[in-house]
C-alpha cells in the first residue's frame, strides 16, 4: 500500500480519536465482520457479483488490517514476506503446481 494511503488511513483514525476503540481484539472483530461483508458478495453466485460492493468490502478490511498493523506496531512487508518464505517452504513447486492439496498431502 502506498505510504499516502496509509497517512489518510491513519488521519481519517485520528481525527475522530478512534483509535481508543481500536485494541488488538476489536480490530480482529472488525476485520472478521468486513470479511463476512466481502464473503456476503458472492453468497448466491460465483460469477455474478457486484465488483463496486466487492471492492468497497475489500476496502474496509484493507483498512481494518493496517490499523491492526499500526496498533501491534507490524510492517506490513516484513510479515507478508515472512509469510511467504513459510508458504513456500510447505508448498514448494514441484509439488504443489496445479494443486489445490494442504500441505500435509502434498
Amino acid at each position: 500500500m502506498k505510504q499516502e494511503t496509509i497517512d489518510r488511513i491513519r488521519k481519517f483514525t485520528e481525527d475522530r480519536d478512534w483509535d481508543q476503540f481500536h485494541s488488538p481484539a476489536n480490530l480482529a472483530k472488525s476485520i472478521v465482520i468486513e470479511a463476512s461483508e466481502l464473503l456476503e458478495c458472492f453468497q448466491w453466485s460465483d460469477e455474478e457479483y457486484d465488483l463496486e460492493h466487492v471492492k468497497e468490502e475489500l476496502a474496509d478490511v484493507m483498512v481494518y488490517s493496517q490499523n491492526m498493523l499500526d496498533k501491534l506496531g507490524l510492517d506490513a512487508d516484513e510479515i507478508i514476506n515472512s509469510k511467504m518464505d513459510q508458504n513456500e517452504a510447505k508448498y514448494p513447486t514441484q509439488k504443489a503446481k496445479g494443486k489445490s492439496d494442504k500441505y500435509d498431502k502434498l
